[in-house]
């Protein structure tokens, strides 16, 4: 779905994979077949815990999985500028 997405969508600028909901290892899959951003932490999330959910990661981790996919890790705001990058 990833990969069809990046190709139908071809006007849209970044396609976020959600390591939230599905996991570190699809989050980092997906950057393979298309995504650009491996998703956001989430200050107080309720609503994927209590669905029964419950991944959790840190910055290092986050970083090791981006780099493993040969990508550059950047930190980005809303807007999707950077923040900070680890390249």
């Amino acid at each position: 779905m990833q990969a069809v997405s990046r190709l139908y969508l071809d006007n849209v600028p970044h396609i976020q994979a959600s390591w939230l909901t599905q996991g570190l290892e699809i989050g980092q899959l997906a950057l393979a077949f298309g995504a650009d951003d491996i998703g956001s932490t989430m200050i107080e999330e309720n609503v994927v815990a209590s669905a029964g959910t419950h991944y959790t990661t840190s910055t290092e981790e986050l970083v090791h999985l981006i780099r493993a996919f040969s990508k550059v890790p950047v930190q980005r705001d809303t807007y999707y500028k950077p923040v900070k990058s680890w390249g």
